[in-house]
């Protein structure tokens, strides 16, 4: 029989519970509300986890109940005047597009998944590939419901509470529990992107063409071979790309406004771990290199663009069952260059494989207080989680604390407390506010503990 709590929702034990890197695992008694009312009922330590696309232990909480926000699902409201879009935060980003593009409107921000919900994405205000023109999610935001540790529901937003809404933002869910979010969508003419690729042989030139005024678009980004050594260390494809004009969308496409959607397909099975090896990952990021640098100018559908990804619905298995370990940090403009050089000679020494190497920049730093942004270039790693590893990474937070910059709590599952209060100059500014909401600490995760916020 399925355990009761006393605000009458059904507790599940989820043994080996993990966010999307599947590293760390933790045993969690969760809640999943059916409607708003139920989770209004839900009292006690708790951390509310949307849709398990944080990669390390932000959304676990061993100590105490996992709110599973997903059936909180629905539209509320949407203004065509304003392009604002209220709804329930377990909403998805996918939910959004497959709405609303069709209606010429698209997110004004994404990360590279669509599978995330909108309280995820304000709870980590995460970014993309337009960083240096639009900012985080949180820049996109009029406003929030936000559940305190008491019970009470506030509405937050730049103008309405800012300094409880700037903590909310980034916040990683230790404020409380999202409920709402009303988000600005911006107007397209296309589900379409017009994209240039270009190759860059060397880290030097990664750099310059994501800085250089004459290489700029409103979505920049980089892929990168971190096993290149020598002088191609850095070598990477430079992307850009910009949203297309209905009438530079081909006839053959049919509606410029919608995509035929794509076949999904699964990996049935967990990779073995020898399979990531620097032979085989050496051999695709040659291949890689080569296709892609070559593409020249071309029209992409957004979900190509944005969600490469997403094309195999359970990706993570490719690292194996050991899972994996999703690095990224930031490093202010005028030393990172010099540190990410550092940091990939130091990964392409320990020959550790990662086909998936993402470097983007950075415009200024918001007010979130925990915002992971900031002005300079930022370096996301899939690494599989083997022996050595994490001694690894405490090498590359040395470099990133020395050169002041910071780590993705979002992408976390080991950074030590040292490293996450250099690099976070505003927390306790943010646990004054955290504080005066929930004085007991009922809002808490493993990420917190381990961090000791």
């Amino acid at each position: 029989m399925t355990p009761e709590r006393a605000d009458g929702l059904a507790v599940k034990r989820l043994e080996g519970l993990s966010g999307w890197g599947r590293h760390p695992l933790a045993a969690c008694s969760a809640v999943r509300p059916e409607r708003h009312r139920d989770l209004l009922a839900v009292q006690g330590p708790r951390l509310a986890r949307g849709r398990g696309r944080s990669y390390g232990d932000a959304a676990l909480r061993s100590d105490g109940t996992v709110v599973l926000t997903e059936r909180l699902d629905r539209f509320l409201e949407f203004d065509e005047t304003t392009g604002i879009l209220r709804a329930e935060s377990g909403a998805t980003l996918k939910d959004v597009i497959d709405a609303f593009l069709p209606q010429g409107w698209f997110l004004p921000v994404t990360p590279g998944t669509q599978y995330c919900s909108l309280g995820g994405c304000l709870a980590a205000d995460v970014h993309g590939k337009n960083h240096h023109r639009a900012g985080t999610f949180s820049a996109h935001v009029a406003g929030c419901g936000l559940v305190l540790a008491s019970g009470e529901r506030v509405v937050c937003g730049p103008e309405e509470r800012p300094e409880l809404y700037w903590a909310t933002a980034g916040g990683m869910g230790l404020t409380g529990i999202i409920d709402e979010v009303a988000l600005r969508l911006q107007r397209v003419e296309s589900a379409y992107l017009k994209v240039k690729h270009q190759k860059a042989p060397d880290l030097a030139t990664a750099v310059r063409l994501l800085s250089d005024p004459a290489h700029d678009a409103t979505y920049t980004v980089a892929w990168i071979d971190c096993l290149a050594t020598g002088s191609s260390l850095g070598r990477g494809v430079f992307m850009a790309g910009e949203h297309a004009a209905q009438h530079e969308v081909s006839l053959r496409f049919g509606n410029p406004k919608s995509c035929k959607p794509k076949r999904q397909k699964r990996l049935p099975f967990d990779l073995p771990a020898w399979a990531l090896n620097p032979v085989t990952v050496r051999l695709f990021n040659s291949a890689y290199y080569a296709a892609q640098g070559s593409k020249g100018t071309f029209v992409s559908r957004y979900d190509s663009f944005f969600y490469p990804l997403d094309g195999v619905l359970d990706w993570n298995r490719l690292y194996g069952k050991r899972g994996f370990v999703q690095y990224q940090y930031v490093l202010p403009t005028a030393v990172a260059e010099e540190g990410t050089a550092e940091i990939l000679g130091r990964l392409s020494h320990s020959k550790r494989a990662s086909f998936l190497a993402v470097l983007k920049r950075f415009g200024p730093q918001g007010p979130g207080m925990l915002s992971f942004p900031m002005e300079g270039l930022t370096l996301a790693l899939d690494i599989p989680v083997s022996p050595g590893l994490f001694e690894l990474l405490d090498e590359l937070d040395g470099i990133v604390m020395k050169l002041g910059g910071r780590v993705y709590l979002a992408k976390d599952s080991r950074t030590g407390r040292e490293v996450f209060k250099a690099g976070y100059p505003r927390l306790e500014e943010f646990l004054a506010i955290r504080r005066s909401v929930d004085p007991e600490g009922l809002f808490s995760s493993d990420l917190a503990r381990r961090l000791g916020i």
